[in-house]
Order: C-alpha cells, then sequence, then structure tokens
C-alpha cells in the first residue's frame, strides 16, 4: 500500500490550524505576521530588521508595516544601529513578550485538543519527529 505525499497530509492540517489561530490573534489585536514577528524576537538574537526578514521568509519592504504596527502596540522598539545608521536595530519589549507568551499559551491549549485525539505514545511520538523535520535545513 502506498501512503499520501507528507505536503498532502499536512496541508490541510496546517490549514486547520491557522484558521483556529486566527480568532486568538484577532481577540489579542495581533495579526499572523505580528505574532510570528514576536515569536521570533523573542526565540532568536535577531538584530536587524533585515536578518528577521531572512529569518521568518518575508520580504523586507512587506515587514515595515507589521514592525510599525507592533512598535505603536509597544511590543517592540527599533533604534537605530550607532555602526550603520541606515539599519533598525530591534528588541522585543517585556509588553511584547507578554502579548506573545499570552496568545502563544491559548493557541496550545487549542493545539492541546487536537492533540488529544490521539493516544499518549503517539502523541509525544508525532510531536518529536515533527519538532526532527522541521528543524531540518531547506534543500
Amino acid at each position: 500500500m502506498t501512503r499520501r505525499d507528507l505536503a498532502a497530509m499536512i496541508a490541510p492540517l496546517q490549514r486547520a490550524l491557522i484558521a483556529a489561530e486566527m480568532p486568538v490573534l484577532r481577540a489579542h489585536g495581533l495579526s499572523m505576521w505580528g505574532y510570528v514577528v514576536l515569536s521570533a524576537l523573542d526565540s532568536e538574537p535577531i538584530r536587524t530588521q533585515a536578518a528577521l526578514a531572512e529569518f521568518i521568509g518575508a520580504d523586507k519592504s512587506r515587514i515595515i508595516g507589521v514592525l510599525d504596527e507592533l512598535e505603536d502596540q509597544g511590543f517592540l522598539q527599533r533604534t537605530r544601529d550607532p555602526a550603520d545608521r541606515r539599519a533598525r536595530l530591534l528588541a522585543i519589549t517585556d509588553e511584547g513578550r507578554r502579548k506573545r507568551n499570552a496568545v502563544q499559551a491559548e493557541i496550545q491549549r487549542n493545539e492541546d485538543r487536537l492533540l488529544g485525539r490521539l493516544p499518549l505514545d503517539d502523541r509525544s511520538a508525532f510531536l518529536r519527529a515533527l519538532a526532527t523535520l522541521s528543524a531540518l535545513p531547506p534543500q
């Protein structure tokens, strides 16, 4: 017996997960890209807008509006890089970290309900496999 392609199995799951995240994000006043940016800034030492765009796979010009919104909400700070006045250094604020953590906790509570459909051993194996495969470098 042949199995379905991985993308054919993962794509519907990804769409369902994103759809489940949207009401959570709206309730917290964040866009999906805003959440992605806060998560990236909270987990990695990303210093510049260009490095952030590359890290999250977004066009540099695409994230400027997202950064403006997050800065206006007090969730991140941008300062001029003293070594390169054209560059902006990014830092998540304490309020941005609180917002990101609250959103992530709510999203993961929803995910836990979904994962609850799997037996505990299968759930643990699925999460380990997903962590391994998602950490692979792009080919």
